[in-house]
């Protein structure tokens, strides 16, 4: 299982990019502190437009300020000077860099799954995620390495290394945060230690660096993503809502309500002991105004682990959703 899930998730680096421009925009970000002396979060792409990921990059990010944590922004100015000028050793090393989270996601499923074949073969057999991340070279397969991580550190008892974990995570991207309120109440209910200490000396030592580096610009960078509300993918569910006639804004909010509400009840489910992360994955995904293709694996390593039938059905779904929706076949 292992062996064909390894093939199937790197398959896709011997062939060029695919569907997304992203790691451009993670170059060119990265180029921005790393090259131009500038701040990422505070000088948008558009201020160096002579750099050469500035024509490559996404159009619609040119004058956005980043959008990620500071772990990442940190991680892309190291891999900006590392690559130099080159778009291909820019492209490919992420890649490859997704490629590698992916077969840690994969291991990582196998280590906490009960059925631990099964829980291989639901992520490394999955068509969707080698495309995006051995293809594309999103950073969202780290952030859900460190979530698995950190699972996989607090089973064996590692509970500071996997405090350490969730922060990573969370400094990747911002959307790890919504799991963590489940796991602390899950804890809780069951008595189970948790790792307070590492968490916290992990979030001074990030929070100290990305102050040292960008000021507290870093702190802002939730901004942006407003944008990607009011605007909406075009196959997200809201979207899709919109469509049929009704106005954006209200679709967006009814999601709103409907993700608040589940949440609530997802809080409720934690504090009498059953943490379901892969479900709460799947309502964001389901309620998101911005759904992208490559978020799937959000959810689709917490339902190789989970015993989870509602979780696991939703993120094949989804999957199956994104797959002929957003990939040209």
């Amino acid at each position: 299982m292992l062996a064909l899930a390894a093939a199937i998730q790197l398959a896709p680096l011997a062939a060029p990019l695919l569907l997304s421009t992203d790691t451009y925009t993670y170059w060119d970000y990265g180029r921005v502190g790393a090259v131009h002396g500038g701040n990422p979060y505070a000088d948008k792409p558009s201020a160096f437009p002579d750099d050469p990921a500035y024509a490559r990059m996404g159009a619609d990010w040119r004058d956005t300020t980043t959008v990620y944590g500071p772990a990442f922004t940190l991680a892309s100015e190291g891999h900006a000077a590392v690559v130099g000028e080159s778009a291909g050793a820019a492209a490919w090393s992420y890649k490859a860099l997704a490629a590698l989270a992916m077969l840690g996601l994969t291991a990582l499923a196998a280590f906490l799954g009960r059925e631990r074949a099964f829980a291989a073969a639901f992520v490394g057999w999955n068509p969707l995620l080698a495309v995006h991340f051995a293809g594309g070279g999103h950073n969202d397969a780290w952030m859900m390495a460190l979530v698995l991580a950190a699972l996989a550190l607090g089973a064996v008892g590692k509970r500071q290394w996997a405090g350490a974990a969730w922060v990573g995570a969370i400094a990747i991207k911002w959307v790890a945060l919504v799991f963590l309120p489940l796991r602390a109440l899950e804890a809780r209910a069951e008595g189970r230690r948790v790792g307070h200490l590492g968490f916290a000396a992990a979030a001074v030592v990030i929070a100290a660096l990305a102050t040292w580096r960008y000021g507290t610009g870093w702190l802002e960078a939730f901004g942006p993503l407003a944008k990607n509300v009011r605007e909406g993918a075009h196959y997200s569910l809201p979207s899709r809502v919109s469509s049929l006639g009704i106005p954006h804004d209200i679709a967006v909010g009814i999601f709103i309500a409907v993700f608040l509400l589940g949440y609530l009840w997802l809080l409720r489910q934690a504090w009498r002991g059953r943490a379901r992360l892969a479900l709460c994955a799947d309502l964001v995904l389901l309620t998101t105004p911005w759904l992208i293709a490559w978020y799937a694996v959000w959810a689709v390593p917490l339902a190789a682990v989970e015993e989870d039938r509602t979780a696991r059905l939703l993120a094949l779904g989804l999957c199956a959703y994104l797959l002929a929706n957003a990939v040209p076949l």
